[in-house]
């Protein structure tokens, strides 16, 4: 029964990485997954655990506690991206995207790198890198630019996430459970990530000259149904719900998506209120509206992948491999190094999940070395490969970029930025 369970996380695996083949939504496979591990363990919980382990009831209470930790995720995670949603829908993000102004390739570039670190910092990184997208699309007509400036959105986002408790999942999972805090994670990983993205702007203004050619831009005829006080006035209220988590955190002590949820209620309250007195038909900007463009599937995917690494763990297969990483390679220097090549191929999600299994807090106390270099390997080792993160993929549905054409191109920048970011981590917490 224990190879069983291993074999039937792989195949689910695979099927999720396959998904565009298969033609099967990555949710699917995720849930299936995580529904088939629980089964194999009630079914052979005799095999599974010694004599006197509690029985079926015990991992009944135990698949009760994983979800407790599990649900707290994915509450924060359809809280934030409401939020986002909202903010969005009522061109909020123009206060941003209309300053943008230049046609000069290498200003472009670290303008576009930039603005996308710290914004992914703020909201967080598959946001960002569909309003990077997006805005990119208006702006850039060749189509190389625009695939080029797309993969500095991804090494971008990915590295601004990663300094951030709620820049990306994997960071939000480590915050959420103790195993980081806010000011250490940010002091720790900032300049690492900085050196993330600067090598590879660096390396790929090597090659850039000249002016763009800009796209003309349409107005979207429903941004003027919105009002300027109103754009402005949802925006500032939604990035101060987003940077407002931590803070609630920190003043509460309560868990960040009651942070989220308070900010959302607030947002939620002024938009009806607003929305409700025109004598327009405003409906679309409401939240009743807004909550059908949710990522759903996103959020029954991370529940599916996680009840499924939950049962890894309590199976016994995470502390197994523990052992075996921790006999094997010894350095944690190299063990989330290769956490982090590894994030390219797998999704970082799982993988932070399974690291928070198979080491304890007892093991590496909260803000160890360890769990700061697993944010940051996790967080931005995913950019050598387009599918290698939510960023990643995101950009490839929105543009159409080519697999081969990301890996000939941006691979190898994003790979000197992440070991570059290793590097300056030992040189200054080593």
């Amino acid at each position: 029964m224990f190879t069983l369970i291993v074999i039937l996380f792989v195949l689910g695996y695979a099927a999720i990485a396959f998904e565009h083949p298969l033609k099967v939504n990555k949710a699917a496979p995720a849930i299936l997954t995580g529904m088939a591990v629980w089964t194999c363990i009630m079914l052979g919980h005799a095999q599974l655990f010694p004599a006197g382990h509690g029985g079926p009831e015990h991992l009944v209470d135990e698949l009760y506690h994983h979800l407790s930790g599990i649900a707290s995720i994915l509450f924060f995670l359809l809280g934030a991206m409401t939020v986002v949603e909202l903010m969005d829908a009522h061109a909020g993000f123009q206060v941003i995207t209309d300053r943008i102004n230049t046609r000069d390739r290498r200003v472009l570039l670290w303008l576009v790198g930039v603005l996308t670190f710290f914004l992914s910092a703020m909201l967080d990184n598959l946001t960002t890198a569909i309003v990077m997208a997006a805005l990119l699309r208006k702006l850039v007509a060749d189509r190389n630019d625009l695939w080029t400036y797309a993969g500095v959105v991804i090494i971008a986002a990915n590295a601004g996430g990663a300094w951030s408790p709620i820049g990306d999942v994997t960071t939000i999972m480590l915050w959420i459970d103790g195993q980081v805090t806010t000011w250490n994670i940010i002091l720790k990983l900032i300049v690492p990530s900085l050196v993330c993205l600067v090598l590879p702007l660096l390396w790929i203004g090597l090659s850039m000259k000249g002016n763009i050619t800009r796209r003309e831009v349409q107005e979207d005829p429903n941004v003027a149904r919105v009002s300027k006080r109103e754009q402005y006035t949802v925006f500032f209220l939604g990035l101060a719900t987003l940077l407002g988590v931590p803070l609630f955190k920190a003043a509460t002590h309560l868990p960040p998506f009651m942070g989220i949820m308070f900010g959302l209620a607030i947002l939620w309250a002024y938009t009806e209120f607003i929305h409700t007195r025109s004598m327009e038909d405003r409906g679309q900007y409401q939240v009743t509206a807004i909550l059908r463009k949710v990522d759903h599937t996103g959020i029954l995917f991370f529940l599916g992948i996680l009840i499924a690494v939950a049962g890894l763990e309590t199976a016994g297969h995470l502390t197994l491999l523990s052992t075996r990483l921790s006999d094997t390679l010894g350095s944690i220097y190299v063990i989330n190094a290769a956490i982090g090549v590894l994030s390219a191929v797998v999704d970082n999600v799982p993988l932070v999940a399974a690291a928070q299994g198979m080491y304890s807090l007892q093991t590496f106390p909260p803000d160890h070395t360890f769990w700061e270099l697993l944010a940051y390997c996790a967080g931005t080792g995913g950019s050598m490969l387009i599918i290698g993160s939510a960023a990643g993929v995101a950009v490839m549905g929105v543009l159409g970029i080519d697999f081969m054409w990301y890996l000939k191109r941006m691979s190898v920048p994003a790979a000197i930025g992440y070991f570059g970011g290793l590097a300056a981590f030992w040189l200054l917490w080593h």
